[in-house]
């Protein structure tokens, strides 16, 4: 309760630079072992990090799982940490690569599968094929997962938020802390580059502008 009352108290809430401050002196105790700092860090920065984590999964039981390796292995290289950056930034880059290890092997999985078959399915080449094989849509999803791994995190996480997990640009720019307009350009990076590769591999046509400037050219 005191804690409580403290916050509802005028001029309470500790400045930016008195955050830091704390922050850093906790981050030196817990490199020198001491559990209890390590405890606050963990307890201070949980909540942002699974939602980060669950946002670039859409599976909260997955990021229960990967919340607590990304911790693990932050306490674990805590020497590295040489304090250039911000520890929330760290502590996110560390999620990232775990997530990308996630990424391998949950879209192949059937529930993540059937997101990637829908996505694929909409920018696929139309073929002689039954539309509706079950095959050809895994197929589908499968390429579409590899070129998907090709891509820079930042275009990557672009493209998994807005058009994997649907999730409106605010709300996505705020997670991955940047502004929605530079979101927006790298959702569309991510998608140009995913439909070049795509038609290059034959399964997206090519826009009729596209023939026509070809042949122009010839």
């Amino acid at each position: 309760m005191g804690s409580l009352l403290q916050l509802l108290r005028p001029g309470s809430t500790p400045s930016a630079s008195e955050a830091e401050d704390r922050e850093a002196e906790l981050l030196q105790r817990a490199r020198g072992g001491d559990i209890e700092a390590w405890s606050r860090l963990y307890q201070e920065h949980f909540d942002r990090v699974f939602r980060h984590l669950a946002y670039l999964t859409g599976d909260t039981a997955a990021a229960e799982d990967l919340v607590q390796e990304t911790f693990a292995r932050a306490f674990v290289g805590l020497a590295q940490f040489e304090g250039r950056g911000s520890f929330a930034g760290w502590l996110r880059g560390i999620a990232v690569n775990i997530v990308r290890k996630h990424w391998r092997s949950r879209y192949r999985g059937d529930q993540a599968m059937d997101r990637l078959e829908v996505v694929s399915a909409q920018r696929s080449v139309g073929t002689d094929a039954d539309p509706e094989s079950a095959h050809l849509r895994q197929r589908r999803a499968e390429v579409l997962m590899a070129v998907l791994e090709t891509l820079p995190p930042q275009l990557r996480e672009a493209f998994v938020l807005c058009d994997l997990q649907d999730m409106p640009v605010p709300a996505a720019a705020a997670e991955l802390g940047i502004s929605p307009g530079n979101l927006r350009v790298r959702a569309t990076r991510a998608r140009a580059r995913i439909r070049s590769e795509l038609v290059r591999l034959g399964w997206l046509a090519e826009d009729s502008h596209d023939k026509e400037r070809d042949h122009g050219d010839a």
